[in-house]
């Protein structure tokens, strides 16, 4: 049985050889006819010699047919036009041309991998006679053009939208075309009326582009906003802390933002500490903010903590508290220097607060949120500072000069004509937010501004799952490694059910290892991602990964030998010729394959395991195009 199903489709078509012999015997009897030969033997014979020739010409036919694929398809342009015609269906999502890997398209590469498949392409003229289009791939062009050759008919491929929501991998190196993948799934995102947030760490202008063309062909031109941290005047000003329930949540949203290797007490008293000012300000009816937070922390906690008190004495005493007889007695005392103030910004006033709640509040009418402030005030300066110094630092990025401004807005400035976003309008108004993070010059913003975001998206998505209101969300984060946190993992694993589906894409495991401090933990968060869609690839950490995903399937193995031997006596000779047919398991794409992916073409793992071969197109946004602009 196996010797029945094993084919060697690369090598010349010796059918072609045979053919022609039928159809020259055809001839010379049709010649011989009926001078030499009777009429009905003649035109039988004939008849059978054609079709035998027949027979051989379509066996030779499969074989040129396959070798001709082995050109390859060049990389190719898409207009809009075309794409939105390819993408009429809402429910379906378009993800190239190609065909499903089976294993006999296994079993032709690993053949091919034993061969030089420059031996066995097909001349041009050839290729037109065969049908094909002359769209093969140079030579001038990255990667084996005979990968996408292993099967010679290609079609658009399409994939349920509900297979797509657990979560997508787009692996590659940079210029593979991961980029053209997103701005595939965006465009069509952007098509279905979700709401779509992307995260561009690089500041992609052809990705911009298209995204702006997508919003104002399909949902108008007041959709589209666009952040930008270098270009704030331009843009729009987010706040990532206005969307809570209980003020916890801010603490834990910027204790997100700091490096994932940060843990142990260090970490706690950061989160502890941004905590005891969120709870203050929330205390006094004042919405806290990065600035709010950042002056507090840096600054000392007294201008709250007076607040605070004054308006707890209002309300035990009264407005007329400060004329108490023990109040001005204490006040007295800490103006003679009887108290000693823990910082330099402590006023006598808030000095001789402290002492009148600590001495003459009853403990059942203290507050806890008084309470904490006061700790944080007796604690010691000098080392509250050591303590935070992790805070600190993150903090002041994000609050520096206009930035301070965009990430803390001021609604009441009215000088400032930007609009005010958060996540809970951009969803509501079902907006498209093209947020660059500007990494190149400076990675430390990028990634903290990135981690805030995805921070406060999670918060958004908690909130929808308890509210149990649905709105589709598509979340796009490219070069993930920049910008990966625990919310974006939480994101990764339930954020489906409040809503939001995600599309990440990276260069190699190994930067995701690096940023989450383990190759277990980046294996953990890639877990959550039930499709892959994996471009070329040169880390080898990262072609293992995928591979693995990709399962195996039976390779057949042909071996052939012979023997022959010669006897002292003349004439005694003897020879045995043997072919041996094994199989065994196999990865179903081996890995050094993924290296030598050529643009634009990938390998999917969707929809639970199903392994596709496809390629893309560049998707036009304009007419023209963009002097000295690449490819992918």
């Amino acid at each position: 049985m196996l010797a029945r199903t094993y084919e060697t489709p690369w090598r010349t078509a010796y059918e072609l050889y045979a053919c022609g012999g039928w159809l020259t015997s055809a001839c010379a009897v049709l010649a011989a006819t009926p001078a030499h030969i009777p009429s009905a033997l003649g035109a039988v014979s004939t008849a059978a010699m054609a079709m035998l020739a027949t027979w051989r010409f379509s066996q030779s036919l499969a074989i040129l047919e396959r070798r001709a694929a082995l050109s390859g398809r060049a990389m190719a342009r898409i207009k809009l036009r075309k794409f939105d015609t390819l993408t009429a269906a809402p429910d379906r999502v378009f993800i190239g041309y190609g065909f499903e890997w089976r294993p006999e398209h296994s079993q032709r590469l690993y053949e091919l991998c034993k061969v030089d498949y420059r031996q066995y392409r097909v001349a041009p003229a050839l290729v037109r006679l065969l049908g094909y289009e002359l769209n093969h791939q140079p030579d001038d062009e990255i990667g084996m053009p005979y990968i996408h050759g292993v099967e010679p008919i290609e079609r658009p491929m399409y994939r349920p939208l509900q297979n797509l929501e657990g979560g997508t991998l787009v692996a590659g190196t940079t210029q593979a075309g991961k980029g053209v993948m997103l701005s595939w799934l965006i465009t069509q995102a952007v098509k279905r009326g979700d709401v779509v947030i992307i995260l561009d760490p690089k500041n992609s202008k052809r990705l911009r582009r298209i995204v702006e063309r997508a919003c104002k062909d399909y949902r108008g031109d007041d959709t589209f906003l666009w952040f930008h941290p270098a270009f704030p005047e331009a843009g729009v000003r987010i706040d990532f802390t206005f969307n809570w329930q209980k003020p916890t949540e801010i603490a834990s949203r910027i204790q997100a933002i700091l490096p994932p290797d940060t843990a142990g007490a260090f970490s706690a008293f950061g989160w502890d500490a941004i905590n005891v000012v969120v709870q203050g300000l929330v205390d006094l009816e004042e919405r806290p903010n990065l600035l709010k937070l950042t002056r507090y922390i840096e600054g000392g906690i007294e201008p709250v903590l007076e607040e605070t008190l004054r308006r707890l004495m209002v309300h035990l005493h009264g407005p007329n508290w400060r004329q108490m007889a023990d109040f001005k007695q204490l006040l007295e005392k800490a103006s003679k220097g009887h108290y000693r103030a823990p910082s330099q910004v402590a006023t006598l006033e808030l000095l001789g607060l402290v002492e009148f709640y600590e001495r003459h509040v009853p403990v059942a009418r203290r507050e806890k949120v008084i309470d904490s402030q006061l700790r944080v005030f007796r604690h010691n300066r000098e080392h509250y500072q050591k303590i935070t110094a992790n805070l600190l630092p993150i903090l002041s990025m994000l609050t520096s000069g206009d930035l301070g401004r965009t990430l803390s807005p001021d609604p009441l400035d009215a000088d400032d004509q930007r609009p005010i976003m958060n996540f809970e309008k951009i969803e509501r108004a079902g907006h498209v937010l093209y947020m660059c993070l500007d990494s190149l010059p400076d990675s430390a913003v990028a990634s903290a501004i990135g981690a805030l975001a995805l921070a406060d998206l999670a918060a958004r998505a908690g909130m929808l799952y308890n509210l149990g209101q649905y709105r589709r969300v598509a979340l796009f984060v490219d070069e993930v490694s920049n910008v990966i946190n625990t919310p974006l993992i939480e994101i990764l694993n339930k954020g489906a059910e409040g809503g939001i589906f995600t599309t990440v894409a990276l260069q190699t495991l190994a930067d995701l290892a690096q940023r989450l401090g383990s190759e277990n933990a980046a294996r953990m968060a890639l877990g959550n991602l039930n499709n892959v869609f994996a471009f070329r690839t040169k880390d080898r950490l990262t072609q293992d990964f995928i591979v693995e995903t990709f399962g195996k399937t039976g390779i057949h193995s042909l071996r052939i030998g012979h023997t022959d031997a010669a006897d002292a006596h003349v004439g005694d000779f003897t020879a045995t010729t043997s072919a041996q047919i094994s199989e065994t398991l196999e990865e179903r794409i081996p890995s050094d394959i993924l290296g030598k992916l050529p643009n634009l073409q990938y390998f999917a793992s969707v929809s639970g395991g199903r392994l596709m071969k496809g390629r893309l197109a560049l998707l036009d946004a304009e007419q023209g195009t963009v002097p000295g602009e690449r490819a992918a």
